[in-house]
């Protein structure tokens, strides 16, 4: 396999990490350890975590290595706020045209949720939890505002999995929420799936800067 293309597989695998709050801000990203763990060249590590520096994703240590980019409180509340505008416009578009295998495969993302937090496999849930909120942009049926959402790499900001024992509370909570909106959008009741990922997005906004 070509060295782009190996760098590509590394940069896939980090970014969706990073997203997923499996890799937490802060945390250093080493060029030796992600080669062994994928199976690549330090070269291909390098390439991947140099685009993802260009992405903003990462940062370059004052002594040098990669670390993944922290989040000021100004980056938490710019985060949530364009979370809010891009999945409440989904849903506002969606609403009149879920059907039902689209309701099935939310609650397959919610059961998988679940599950993967009563296994205590919390890197799944962390995934389980992005993919929830990738669905609800792309219910909306807009390949734009998918480019947007994706283009945009919006992290999840409210669970740290070095976090994870006084954080199991949050995904409790997070599990209701996401509950809550998959009822509200079954029902067709744009109010209440608005007023439910508000509050969801919200919370996980308090959440993040109570543990920072």
């Amino acid at each position: 396999m070509k060295t782009d293309s190996l760098a590509n597989k590394v940069y896939v695998e980090l970014r969706r990490k990073i997203l997923s709050n499996q890799l937490v801000p802060g945390m250093r990203l080493k060029e030796d350890v992600w080669a062994k763990k994928t199976e690549v060249s330090r070269m291909a590590v390098r390439e991947a975590l140099t685009r993802l520096l260009g992405e903003n994703l990462v940062v370059f240590g004052e002594k040098g290595g990669y670390f993944v980019k922290s989040m000021t409180a100004e980056d938490i509340r710019q985060i949530r706020e364009l979370r809010e505008l891009l999945e409440l416009g989904a849903i506002r578009v969606a609403i009149h045209k879920i059907g039902k295998a689209d309701i099935t495969a939310l609650e397959k993302i919610c059961d998988d949720f679940t599950n993967m937090v009563k296994s205590g496999y919390m890197g799944g849930a962390c995934e389980a939890d992005m993919k929830f909120h990738e669905t609800l942009i792309a219910l909306a049926g807009n390949t734009k505002l998918m480019e947007i959402y994706q283009s945009s790499n919006i992290p999840l900001f409210h669970m740290k999995l070095g976090k994870m024992l006084v954080q199991m509370d949050d995904y409790e909570q997070t599990d209701e929420e996401h509950r809550a909106i998959l009822h509200a959008l079954k029902n067709k009741d744009l109010k209440k799936a608005e007023d439910a990922l508000v509050k969801h997005l919200l919370r996980g906004e308090v959440t993040t800067l109570e543990v920072e």
